[in-house]
């Protein structure tokens, strides 16, 4: 695993964070809420590789 895709994650986390907030704060409440979702699915797609990757691996390691 990559350290750059730990660094992804907390720039997109400090960004959908930043962006919720004014978005809440300026009464835009479904906005907030679509922006929040699209980081967490940006996220996901990310990390969905390696969690394939994980699986297989232990797959491998016990002979299933």
């Amino acid at each position: 695993m990559e350290v750059s895709i730990i660094f992804k994650i907390a720039a997109v986390g400090i960004l959908v964070s930043i962006l919720t907030q004014v978005l809440k704060h300026s009464g835009r409440d479904e906005q907030a809420f679509l922006v929040s979702l699209a980081g967490l699915l940006i996220v996901l797609f990310w990390i969905v590789p390696y969690i394939y990757d994980l699986f297989e691996s232990i797959q491998k390691l016990f002979m299933l």
